[in-house]
């Protein structure tokens, strides 16, 4: 049997970097779970069990009711909220104020990380995952993903918020958003 210091090197870094990184996958500050928010069809993954509000928003010059879905992990904030637009051509006008609502909360430049594509959406263009960082006032720094998506009247958005965000998490968070593939 050889000893682990007859290994090279490069092979000790990387058997090291792979335990590490398992460690971190299996951290329990992330318990991942599927949820399904009360009145919704989309099932999102969790790293923490979300408590569920619901507001009456003003958006696109409409009150609508907004449900949400969040927790915190990691000294991250993740959500979930859906809006029904009611009609169909409300539809990109309500897209377009949440996402205008997010750029102002976090500020500095939108990037645009790329399509969002969720099983079961519609076709849109501005179905996206975006992303922000800032300077607060404080000095100390904001960052945020949100993904953009819609099904029938349905407008969704998912958003991990904090000073630093892991890029695994927030890309297990948005890969696990899935909707029906047809509507009841």
């Amino acid at each position: 049997m050889k000893s682990l210091m007859a290994c090279p090197p490069r092979l000790i870094a990387a058997l090291s970097v792979t335990v590490i990184g398992g460690l971190v996958a299996c951290s329990p500050a992330l318990n991942w779970r599927e949820v399904r928010p009360p009145d919704s069809l989309v099932t999102a993954m969790f790293p923490c069990k979300p408590d569920h509000h619901i507001r009456r928003v003003t958006v696109a010059g409409v009150e609508l009711s907004m449900q949400l879905s969040s927790c915190t992990a990691s000294d991250n904030v993740y959500a979930l909220s859906h809006i029904d637009a009611g009609l169909a051509d409300r539809v990109t006008p309500v897209l377009e104020a949440l996402r205008q609502v997010a750029a102002e909360n976090v500020g500095g430049p939108t990037t645009v990380k790329g399509a969002q594509p969720v099983p079961g959406m519609a076709p849109h263009p501005l179905a996206q995952r975006l992303a922000w960082s800032s300077v607060r006032a404080d000095g100390s720094t904001i960052a945020a993903q949100a993904a953009f998506f819609t099904q029938g009247t349905q407008v969704y958005q998912a958003t991990i918020v904090g000073t630093r965000l892991d890029a695994e998490a927030a890309d297990t968070f948005f890969a696990g958003l899935k909707l029906p593939l047809k509507l009841p």
